[in-house]
């Protein structure tokens, strides 16, 4: 049997930032019960007193604080070591049937030098390098034959180290990026693996999001 508890937790959850807003209580209930109201009259099939949604839209907000924040600071209080590399460079190549053996190229390459930055992911479509500035002239003459839809230089890397749990709790990534948004940090790339997740950002942002980063393990 539905309830109207029920029926407006599963409209919450299939809206994260709405969810995300009720958690840190910086939503009006009585406004937002008035918005949703419609359309959970419509799922219950009867009318429905504002009175009772702002109930449970405040039951609902009380135990997605503890459900779900609560986890997701533990996590985050536990964030390993953060690095920070600078001089980046980053390049989009569009995939061909030539381009993998030009990176096993470069990556003799770097296995040269191991103070140079390296890290790459691919897409359907598309290949991403992110370099030491100082080589950009050797991915230049591998990948001269390769489409580049696009270089951006300047950029700073910042890689962070998660504790295993961050595979089973949810919203990790989400509460991170968020914060980072609200902060006005734009984002090149990201690359992650199990247990690490690296940024690329605008050299003149980086301080930033190493400060808003780091601040996460005192909240």
């Amino acid at each position: 049997m539905k309830t109207i508890s029920s029926v407006v937790e599963q409209y919450i959850r299939k809206k994260p930032f709405l969810q995300s807003a009720l958690s840190q209580g910086i939503i009006n209930l009585t406004s937002l019960s008035r918005i949703i109201k419609p359309e959970i009259q419509e799922e219950l099939g009867k009318e429905v007193r504002n009175g009772a949604i702002v109930m449970a839209l405040k039951r609902l907000s009380d135990d997605l604080e503890f459900r779900a924040t609560h986890r997701i600071l533990k996590v985050l209080k536990n964030i390993g070591e953060i690095t920070v590399r600078s001089s980046l460079t980053d390049f989009t190549f569009l995939v061909s049937e030539t381009i993998l053996d030009n990176q096993t190229q470069l990556l003799k390459e770097v296995s040269k030098n191991k103070e140079v930055f390296y890290t790459s992911s691919r897409g359907v479509n598309e290949l991403n390098i992110v370099v030491s500035n100082s080589l950009d002239s050797v991915v230049e003459t591998l990948f001269k034959a390769e489409k580049c839809t696009q270089k951006a230089t300047n950029l700073s890397s910042i890689t962070v180290k998660l504790p295993a749990e961050n595979v089973s709790v949810p919203g990790i990534y989400y509460f991170i990026f968020q914060r980072l948004a609200w902060e006005g940090i734009v984002l090149y790339e990201v690359i992650s693996t199990t247990n690490e997740f690296t940024i690329i950002v605008n050299d003149e942002q980086v301080d930033m999001a190493f400060k808003t980063i780091k601040d996460l393990k005192n909240l």
